[in-house]
Protein backbone atom coordinates (compact mmCIF):
# COMPACT_ATOMS: atom_id res chain seq x y z
CA UNK A 1 0.00 0.00 0.00
CA UNK A 2 1.88 3.08 -0.89
CA UNK A 3 2.33 6.39 1.07
CA UNK A 4 0.59 8.50 -1.75
CA UNK A 5 -2.95 6.40 -1.50
CA UNK A 6 -2.92 6.86 2.36
CA UNK A 7 -1.93 10.70 2.16
CA UNK A 8 -4.22 11.30 -0.84
CA UNK A 9 -7.16 9.62 1.41
CA UNK A 10 -6.42 10.64 4.76
CA UNK A 11 -4.40 13.44 4.96
CA UNK A 12 -6.89 15.34 7.62
CA UNK A 13 -6.89 12.06 9.85
CA UNK A 14 -2.73 12.30 9.66
CA UNK A 15 -2.76 16.08 10.69
CA UNK A 16 -5.59 15.50 13.35
CA UNK A 17 -8.12 17.57 11.74
CA UNK A 18 -10.42 14.89 11.18
CA UNK A 19 -11.51 11.55 13.39
CA UNK A 20 -10.52 9.00 10.31
CA UNK A 21 -10.75 8.18 7.18
CA UNK A 22 -12.04 5.54 4.36
CA UNK A 23 -10.36 3.92 1.57
CA UNK A 24 -10.26 1.24 -0.72
CA UNK A 25 -6.52 -0.69 -1.76
CA UNK A 26 -6.31 -3.43 -3.84
CA UNK A 27 -3.88 -6.16 -2.88
CA UNK A 28 -2.52 -9.32 -4.34
CA UNK A 29 -2.82 -11.69 -1.32
CA UNK A 30 -4.44 -11.31 1.95
CA UNK A 31 -0.56 -12.13 3.72
CA UNK A 32 0.46 -8.90 1.59
CA UNK A 33 -2.68 -6.76 2.81
CA UNK A 34 -1.83 -7.49 6.47
CA UNK A 35 1.98 -7.29 5.88
CA UNK A 36 0.92 -3.29 4.85
CA UNK A 37 -1.19 -3.11 7.05
CA UNK A 38 0.95 -4.21 10.32
CA UNK A 39 4.00 -2.00 8.60
CA UNK A 40 1.39 0.99 8.50
CA UNK A 41 0.20 0.43 11.91
CA UNK A 42 3.75 0.19 13.29
CA UNK A 43 4.21 3.79 11.81
CA UNK A 44 1.59 5.25 13.16
CA UNK A 45 1.02 3.66 16.57
CA UNK A 46 3.79 5.88 17.89
CA UNK A 47 1.59 9.33 16.34
CA UNK A 48 -2.28 7.98 18.06
CA UNK A 49 -3.54 6.24 14.82
CA UNK A 50 -4.47 3.08 13.79
CA UNK A 51 -4.92 0.96 10.90
CA UNK A 52 -7.39 -1.80 10.04
CA UNK A 53 -9.53 -4.03 7.36
CA UNK A 54 -13.07 -3.31 7.45
CA UNK A 55 -13.76 -5.34 4.94
CA UNK A 56 -11.83 -7.20 1.89
CA UNK A 57 -13.90 -8.45 -1.50
CA UNK A 58 -12.32 -9.86 -5.02
CA UNK A 59 -8.82 -8.24 -4.45
CA UNK A 60 -10.07 -5.21 -2.52
CA UNK A 61 -9.78 -4.15 0.57
CA UNK A 62 -11.85 -1.16 2.69
CA UNK A 63 -8.86 0.51 4.72
CA UNK A 64 -10.19 2.62 7.93
CA UNK A 65 -7.24 4.92 9.43
CA UNK A 66 -8.62 6.67 12.53
CA UNK A 67 -7.30 8.21 16.01
CA UNK A 68 -8.68 6.21 18.73
CA UNK A 69 -8.75 8.73 21.18
CA UNK A 70 -10.80 11.04 19.08
CA UNK A 71 -13.65 8.50 18.06
CA UNK A 72 -13.88 7.43 22.01
CA UNK A 73 -14.85 11.32 22.14
CA UNK A 74 -17.18 11.47 19.20
CA UNK A 75 -18.74 8.74 19.87
CA UNK A 76 -19.32 9.23 23.46
CA UNK A 77 -20.89 12.97 22.42
CA UNK A 78 -24.79 12.44 23.09
CA UNK A 79 -26.49 12.74 20.06
CA UNK A 80 -23.76 10.18 18.70
CA UNK A 81 -24.78 7.65 21.37
CA UNK A 82 -28.37 8.15 20.65
CA UNK A 83 -27.95 7.25 16.91
CA UNK A 84 -25.53 4.50 17.41
CA UNK A 85 -27.86 3.17 20.21
CA UNK A 86 -30.85 2.43 17.68
CA UNK A 87 -28.54 0.82 15.49
CA UNK A 88 -27.00 -1.69 18.57
CA UNK A 89 -23.92 -0.06 19.11
CA UNK A 90 -22.41 0.21 22.64
CA UNK A 91 -20.72 3.64 22.12
CA UNK A 92 -18.56 3.17 25.38
CA UNK A 93 -16.52 0.56 24.00
CA UNK A 94 -15.26 2.14 20.77
CA UNK A 95 -13.72 -1.92 19.23
CA UNK A 96 -16.77 -3.37 19.78
CA UNK A 97 -18.37 -0.58 17.46
CA UNK A 98 -16.00 -0.86 15.09
CA UNK A 99 -16.13 -4.96 14.49
CA UNK A 100 -20.29 -4.12 14.31
CA UNK A 101 -19.83 -1.56 11.66
CA UNK A 102 -17.54 -4.10 9.69
CA UNK A 103 -20.46 -6.60 10.32
CA UNK A 104 -22.31 -4.32 9.14
CA UNK A 105 -20.94 -3.22 5.83
CA UNK A 106 -20.04 -7.00 5.26
CA UNK A 107 -23.62 -8.06 5.51
CA UNK A 108 -25.73 -5.16 4.07
CA UNK A 109 -22.94 -4.55 1.00
CA UNK A 110 -23.19 -0.86 1.38
CA UNK A 111 -22.09 1.78 3.94
CA UNK A 112 -24.55 1.84 7.23
CA UNK A 113 -25.80 5.42 7.43
CA UNK A 114 -23.99 5.41 10.86
CA UNK A 115 -20.80 5.18 9.61
CA UNK A 116 -20.34 9.16 9.27
CA UNK A 117 -20.17 8.73 13.29
CA UNK A 118 -16.91 7.05 12.80
CA UNK A 119 -15.43 9.70 10.26
CA UNK A 120 -15.74 12.73 12.53
CA UNK A 121 -18.78 13.65 11.21
CA UNK A 122 -21.20 15.89 12.48
CA UNK A 123 -23.54 14.05 14.78
CA UNK A 124 -26.38 16.32 13.64
CA UNK A 125 -25.91 15.81 9.94
CA UNK A 126 -25.49 12.24 10.65
CA UNK A 127 -29.13 12.11 12.06
CA UNK A 128 -30.27 14.03 9.20
CA UNK A 129 -28.82 11.81 6.60
CA UNK A 130 -30.09 8.87 8.01
CA UNK A 131 -34.11 10.66 8.48
CA UNK A 132 -34.15 11.77 5.28
CA UNK A 133 -32.57 9.24 3.54
CA UNK A 134 -29.84 11.18 2.25
CA UNK A 135 -31.99 13.88 0.66
CA UNK A 136 -33.38 17.02 0.95
CA UNK A 137 -29.25 18.22 2.15
CA UNK A 138 -28.50 22.11 3.13
CA UNK A 139 -24.74 21.49 1.66
CA UNK A 140 -22.81 18.54 -0.07
CA UNK A 141 -18.82 18.28 0.37
CA UNK A 142 -16.81 15.72 2.04
CA UNK A 143 -20.62 14.71 3.83
CA UNK A 144 -23.97 15.67 3.46
CA UNK A 145 -24.99 18.75 5.65
CA UNK A 146 -28.13 19.12 7.64
CA UNK A 147 -26.90 21.74 10.01
CA UNK A 148 -24.61 24.17 10.31
CA UNK A 149 -23.56 24.69 6.49
CA UNK A 150 -21.11 27.66 7.42
CA UNK A 151 -19.13 25.70 9.97
CA UNK A 152 -19.16 22.66 7.21
CA UNK A 153 -18.04 24.25 4.53
CA UNK A 154 -14.99 26.14 6.85
CA UNK A 155 -13.83 22.38 7.92
CA UNK A 156 -14.29 20.91 4.09
CA UNK A 157 -11.79 24.22 2.97
CA UNK A 158 -9.70 23.27 5.76
CA UNK A 159 -9.38 19.23 4.50
CA UNK A 160 -8.61 20.25 1.25
CA UNK A 161 -5.81 22.55 1.83
CA UNK A 162 -4.46 19.85 4.24
CA UNK A 163 -4.38 16.94 1.81
CA UNK A 164 -3.20 20.01 -0.95
CA UNK A 165 0.05 20.52 1.53
CA UNK A 166 0.21 17.03 2.27
CA UNK A 167 0.49 15.60 -1.32
CA UNK A 168 3.01 18.81 -1.58
CA UNK A 169 5.00 17.75 0.89
CA UNK A 170 4.99 14.19 0.00
CA UNK A 171 6.10 15.05 -3.42
CA UNK A 172 9.11 17.30 -1.81
CA UNK A 173 10.02 13.79 0.16
CA UNK A 174 8.29 13.82 3.58
CA UNK A 175 7.81 10.63 4.97
CA UNK A 176 4.25 9.15 6.33
CA UNK A 177 5.42 8.96 9.38
CA UNK A 178 6.92 12.77 9.08
CA UNK A 179 3.57 13.70 8.14
CA UNK A 180 1.11 11.84 10.95
CA UNK A 181 1.32 14.53 13.61
CA UNK A 182 0.95 13.33 17.47
CA UNK A 183 -2.21 14.53 18.48
CA UNK A 184 -2.34 15.39 22.18
CA UNK A 185 -5.48 14.98 23.95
Amino acid sequence: MSEDLVIKHCAPTLAGLKTGNLFNASYDSRQELDRDVAQLNMILERRGLRVIVLKTKAGRALIYIYRPRLLHNDLNRREAREILSRFGYKPADPDSCISLLADRISLDGEYPHEIGLFLGYPPEDVKGFISFRGKGCKACGYWKVYGDIQSAEKRFAQYRKCTGVYLRCLKCGASLEKLAVKKKI
